[in-house]
């Protein structure tokens, strides 16, 4: 049953800036906004705050069903968790990992598992070849790369083939490419393959736990960001309202909602490209705009979380760590609470995986996931005594996890479309960060971006009147 919205004061349908979308991008914009004496409303279409960040009660702990991880580099979120008063603590990771490939179990240490000669080698010129390429991308405009347009008008698919000849390195390609970006190679564009390696700061950076983007989580769950922030900004906040349109002209910008329409100078669109394409604008965007919004599908992942008595896996000098390409758990890590009172195991179905599983019932999908479970850790993991799944594909207000992708030909023709303004429309949202995009630290990166774009713009006067 739809909720009745929450509604801000009367006086506070007019201000300065209209920000939609209460995720992790647009409460840090209006709360920069806020905090610089500018009036905001923040616009959400969900009964809740957060986007992509969910925690959830799971057993007797909160959980995390969405956003998750912060490593070194993200300082913005390592700050603004630290002003909120949110703690965070080490992602567990001691023991021995598994890999299942064709249904068949290794164990291994370290970072990768131990492959043939071949695919060892090839393994390291991946790192190499890729990082040195990365390294020539423009952060804030990739398709000013001198070979962008060679690398954009092939797939990761079609690199992935020329290059590398192993089994053994393709597998490890594939597997990440769906950990990472929830996609399978033949979705996204070498370019943007690359330009996510830049912005992430290295393939090392992105897959590792310590050192890397999974090196810590938050203690009580990665949506509290969120949650205190809109506890800040109180009833500048309005929830269960859709934006249907945004209309523009000389004097400010309509937004016209389910709870009836909102006023400002200027708006911000904290939406993943391709929700933000469904609102209807008056004046239509500009073609180059109009066309990203519709190239830019999101990521596919289906999130599971199953609550032990016991942690078993650790007892038997395993590290929760699962890698598979088969059945519906690609990649698995422990979950554990960060007391270690609550055991617990997170695995992810990701790509095409969790396209195909989509269509299964959510018992199908559980019953699938605890056997894999078994098959890695053992007997013990058939019996949880909690178990939860979200699955983002069905989420009409993300419509998949965790970023928009971007195919063959996309980021060269339409890129430049996805952070420049139109008239008093600015975009925001982790898909135009320039560092860590995809990320929560992205996410932050573009809300104070957006924030100081519109705080000029309205500090010299350049909304009144002319845009």
């Amino acid at each position: 049953m739809r909720q009745d919205p929450v509604l801000p004061a009367t006086n506070s349908r007019t201000a300065d800036v209209v920000i939609v979308g209460a995720g992790v991008a647009g409460l840090c914009a209006a709360r920069q906004l806020h905090q610089q004496g500018f009036s905001v409303v923040v616009l959400e279409a969900r009964d809740r705050v957060g986007g992509r960040t969910l925690s959830q009660q799971v057993g007797r702990e909160v959980l995390d069903l969405g956003g998750q991880w912060q490593g070194p580099t993200q300082d913005r979120l390592a700050s603004l968790a630290g002003e909120l008063g949110v703690q965070m603590f080490p992602q567990y990771h001691a023991g021995r990992k598994i890999l299942s490939w064709a249904g068949k179990l290794r164990h291994f240490s370290g970072e990768v598992p131990l492959l043939s000669p071949l695919a060892m080698v090839e393994l390291l010129l991946l790192r190499s070849r890729t990082g040195a390429m990365a390294a020539q991308i423009p952060p804030e405009r990739p398709w000013e790369a001198r070979k962008a347009d060679l690398w954009d008008s092939m797939t990761l698919e079609t690199w992935k083939r020329r290059h590398l000849h192993s089994k053994g390195a393709r597998l490890f390609l594939d597997i990440v490419t769906r950990a990472v970006f929830t996609s399978e190679p033949r979705d996204i564009s070498f370019l943007y393959f690359l330009s996510y390696l830049r912005w992430g700061h290295g393939l090392d950076r992105l897959i590792s736990i310590p050192g890397g983007a999974q090196q810590n989580r938050f203690v009580g769950g990665a949506q509290q960001i969120c949650e205190r922030m809109a506890a800040a900004l109180g009833e500048r906040i309005v929830l269960s309202a859709p934006v249907q349109a945004i209309e523009q002209d000389a004097n400010g910008v309509t937004v016209r909602t389910t709870a009836g329409p909102f006023q400002g100078q200027f708006v911000i669109v904290a939406t993943p490209p391709l929700l933000a394409g469904r609102i209807d604008y008056q004046p239509s965007l500009p073609a180059r705009r109009d066309h990203l919004t519709a190239r830019m599908p999101m990521g596919s992942v289906i999130k599971y979380l199953a609550v032990y008595e016991r942690a078993f896996w650790r007892e038997a000098g395993l590290s929760g760590e699962a890698f598979s390409d088969t059945g519906p758990a690609v990649t698995t890590f422990d979950d554990t609470s960060a007391d270690g009172a609550q055991p617990a195991l997170v695995t992810f179905s990701d790509g095409e995986v969790a396209r195909v599983w989509s269509e299964r019932s959510p018992e199908e999908r559980k019953q699938a996931v605890l056997a894999e479970f078994v098959r890695f850790f053992g007997p013990q993991a058939a019996h949880p005594v909690a178990f939860v799944e979200k699955n983002w594909l069905e989420d009409p207000w993300s419509r998949g996890c965790y970023v928009g992708v971007m195919a063959p030909g996309t980021m060269t023709s339409w890129g430049p479309a996805l952070r420049e303004p139109c008239g008093r429309i600015h975009w925001s949202g982790t898909e135009t960060a320039t560092d860590w995009m995809g990320y929560i630290e992205g996410a932050i990166q573009s809300g104070h971006r957006a924030a100081d774009e519109v705080r000029v713009r309205i500090k010299t006067s350049a909304g009144r009147g002319n845009v």
